[in-house]
């Protein structure tokens, strides 16, 4: 169909057959809320509950929508363009189009913001892709799936799958003439412990949404978050596989990057590795989450220096994806002050709200995201830790790959469990407010009242344009040999 964009071969292609490359941010917090970004404890529906519990019903209609409206506007979409990037991928929770207790009932007032900020975008020629973050029975054990209970049930009950598949059907029917969608990102970051789950759920949702849409593009995230590529034999027909591409470097646990040759090596060969199976099948590579943390002044008395290392280690890997002409969309576009592209004023109604909370939260290190220190925390959970690997030796073992015990039992103890405990308190921080209060902490977040991240966002619009995009596209000669010389620099220390 005219003017929707498609896959050719290792390009994208706009209705002329002219490569486009697609550049952007995510929209996380906003239909798919996460706890670090707007400030709560746990889980969305958690979150939604007891606000819910604590407002009552017409005030908490109001105050999400509310928050909804503020969280993207006109002038966000005026200042992602201003920033010359074109792509804004847009996470939403399923619970909007659909209720557990209403199964296959589509809740038509679930796209009153959605179609708007579809909209929004177009006028400023931004390219949007549609992203189910959270689905049925939670594809991932984590809080940006809404998963309250560490286990991704999605895998295990076909009619989990099935949902999933009916709505993406209805959204389908929705956008199949919409040519400033870019297409569909069917699930983020699909953690299935067998591992050929995920592509045969790939193979039958492909075509029943072909059945309905021949035309858009399917963005496919690998398993393990984005990484792993295991029974992924042939590729589907015009789409495009997605690798997620963190490093270390951009998180308070790791190192401080200083631009050394073996550090710029270890980025190389983390992404070589995460796309091989692009090479392999000769397809697009879309890069559909990156992105440092960022240290708060407040808190930390070296944040600039911190931060300026963080710029920088997003600059050396914005270079790799120029010299590949990878397609990216980073994350975050908006939150409140730990990675986004913008964030809340301290000053404003809302963070003024929850400061105290703020600083609860990282003492008991209920946010997986970018936490901090805690001494109290670490004194218990630590010798916990010693004793399981002592009298569990397969504990270390234990899916997701290469993970401590440490992150799998904070993430039980601390940020599902502990998480839980306390929702009624930081709803309690709403309760009583007018509906005048809670729009005003729903404007703290408009464009207008925000501040912007200088830094991040200079190093954005200095890789959003890319030179002219030519059919002999720059690919390694041949990764498995290239991926072995990255090592060889990494084990060298160059």
């Amino acid at each position: 169909m005219a003017g929707i964009l498609k896959v050719d071969g290792e390009l994208i292609v706009n209705e002329h057959g002219s490569p486009v490359i697609l550049r952007g941010a995510g929209l996380g917090g906003w239909m798919n809320m996460e706890n670090f970004i707007t400030g709560y404890p746990g889980m969305e529906s958690q979150h939604r509950a007891a606000i819910l519990a604590a407002l009552g019903k017409e005030k908490y209609d109001f105050f999400f929508d509310k928050l909804l409206e503020n969280f993207f506007t006109e002038a966000d979409a005026k200042f992602v363009a201003s920033k010359g990037l074109n792509c804004l991928r847009i996470p939403f929770n399923y619970r909007h189009f659909e209720d557990d207790m209403n199964p296959r009932v589509l809740k038509e007032k679930g796209f009153k913001h959605l179609d708007r900020v579809i909209d929004l975008c177009a006028k400023e020629k931004i390219y949007t892709i549609l992203d189910m973050h959270t689905v049925p029975g939670g594809q991932n054990p984590d809080w940006h799936a809404d998963n309250r209970t560490n286990y991704a049930a999605f895998w295990d009950y076909k009619d989990h799958q099935d949902r999933t598949i009916w709505l993406w059907e209805q959204i389908a029917a929705r956008y199949k003439d919409n040519a400033w969608v870019a297409g569909y990102n069917p699930i983020n970051e699909p953690c299935d412990p067998e591992h050929w789950r995920l592509p045969a759920f790939y193979a039958r949702l492909e075509p029943a949404i072909r059945k309905i849409d021949p035309h858009h593009i399917l963005w496919l995230d690998g398993n393990t978050f984005a990484m792993e590529w295991k029974f992924f034999e042939e590729p589907l027909p015009n789409c495009v596989y997605a690798l997620h591409d963190y490093t270390m470097f951009g998180f308070p646990k790791g190192q401080i990057y200083t631009g050394a040759q073996h550090q710029k090596n270890a980025l190389e060969l983390q992404l070589l590795q995460k796309a091989e199976i692009m090479y392999k099948f000769k397809t697009p590579i879309w890069n559909g989450e990156f992105g440092p943390v960022y240290a708060n002044p407040a808190l930390e008395p070296n944040a600039s220096e911190i931060n300026a290392a963080r710029y920088d280690v997003l600059g050396a890997q914005l270079d790799l994806y120029d010299k590949y002409k990878i397609h990216w969309n980073i994350w975050l576009y908006k939150d409140i002050g730990v990675q986004g592209m913008i964030h809340t004023n301290p000053e404003s109604k809302y963070m003024k709200t929850i400061a105290g909370w703020l600083k609860r939260k990282r003492d008991l290190q209920l946010d997986a995201w970018g936490r901090y220190p805690s001494a109290d925390v670490e004194a218990v959970i630590n010798p916990l830790c010693e004793y399981i690997d002592r009298t569990c030796p397969t504990s270390k073992d234990q899916y997701p790959p290469n993970w401590p015990t440490e992150r799998q039992v904070t993430r039980i103890v601390n940020q599902i469990y502990m998480s839980g405990c306390v929702q009624d308190e930081f709803a309690a921080l709403f309760k009583g407010m007018s509906f005048e209060e809670l729009e005003e902490c729903a404007r703290s977040f408009h464009f207008d009242e925000c501040l912007q991240r200088e830094g991040l966002n200079a190093q954005l619009e200095a890789h959003a344009g890319v030179d002219e995009i030519k059919k002999d596209l720059v690919r390694p000669t041949n990764v498995r040999q290239d991926l072995g010389v990255y090592s060889y620099g990494l084990e060298q220390g160059d």
